[in-house]
């Protein structure tokens, strides 16, 4: 790889060997690369010890996303999903194990894959994609079909915009997303047919922010978050609409803006008091 290609590298994605020993990091130009941790952390450690000890190729486009387990390296990119057996990698054997696309609306749809998490629960991967859905791989059947625990598609649909992240409660049997529409979704997948509740983000109109770019007390509609710009998100527990409590981080924020605006209040706060 030439200088200039170096220059504009974006690392996407990284992920741990089972072993803790190695390091795999996917870039913007599809490649996997793997790093000796134990090399690398050495005291001995020279500048070559700080280089891949191996790179391939291994999507076409941009690696978004990897995750490793029970010996499996998984890699995501433009609209597939590839398994490599990390003990292959090390000893710098690249063969794919298997390669799956989800089912896309379209043959021409190549969307990305920005997010995968394993559901240990009933062995699947849910795929968090550019096509504004999730969707589940039965790792058991090798197939994106109907999962054991989830009597519904395996397509979740809901958001309006690109998926970034997905995670799973386990416990719970609840899906967790969330997308470039600025709604973070709860899917209760234990229910006969998957239902959902959604926690969209609180406009704030009219809010001037000083030069700082925080907004200044008093400026922010009641009721909204001085930290963030928007309101204190709360994720709906059910469709009813019980929620859980707001973010202490913020809610102390809040705390400390409305002793400010008090104090500005105060008979003699502005100095000239009497």
């Amino acid at each position: 790889m030439g200088p200039v290609e170096l220059l504009h590298m974006s690392v996407f994605s990284q992920s741990f060997s089972p072993c803790g020993r190695f390091l795999a990091a996917g870039n913007n130009y599809g490649e996997i690369a793997l790093f000796s941790l134990s090399a690398a952390l050495s005291p001995e450690a020279t500048s070559a010890n700080h280089k891949p000890v191996l790179t391939f190729t291994a999507h076409e486009g941009p690696v978004f996303s990897l995750l490793s387990s029970n010996g499996i390296l998984l890699s995501a990119g433009n609209g597939e999903i590839s398994a490599w057996s990390w003990t292959e990698l090390i000893k710098k054997n690249v063969k794919t194990l298997w390669t799956k696309r989800p089912n896309y609306r379209s043959s021409l749809e190549i969307p990305e894959i920005n997010s995968m998490v394993l559901n240990l629960g009933d062995n699947s991967l849910v795929i968090g994609a550019g096509d504004n859905n999730i969707h589940i791989l039965d790792l058991e059947h090798g197939s994106f079909k109907v999962c054991p625990r989830v009597v519904a598609t395996a397509v979740l649909q809901g958001h309006s915009d690109y998926v970034h992240c997905v995670c799973v409660r386990e416990r719970e049997a609840e899906l967790l997303s969330g997308g470039e529409d600025g709604a973070v979704r709860m899917w209760a997948l234990w229910r006969r047919s998957v239902s959902v509740s959604v926690a969209p983000p609180v406009p704030v109109p009219d809010v001037h922010l000083p030069s700082g770019g925080r907004p200044a007390p008093g400026c922010l509609p009641p009721g909204h978050d001085p930290g963030g710009g928007g309101g204190a998100l709360r994720v709906p527990l059910s469709p009813g609409g019980r929620c859980q409590s707001p973010d202490p981080v913020h809610a102390s924020e809040r705390q400390h803006a409305a002793a400010q605006r008090q104090q500005l209040r105060a008979p003699g706060a502005d100095g000239g008091g009497g």
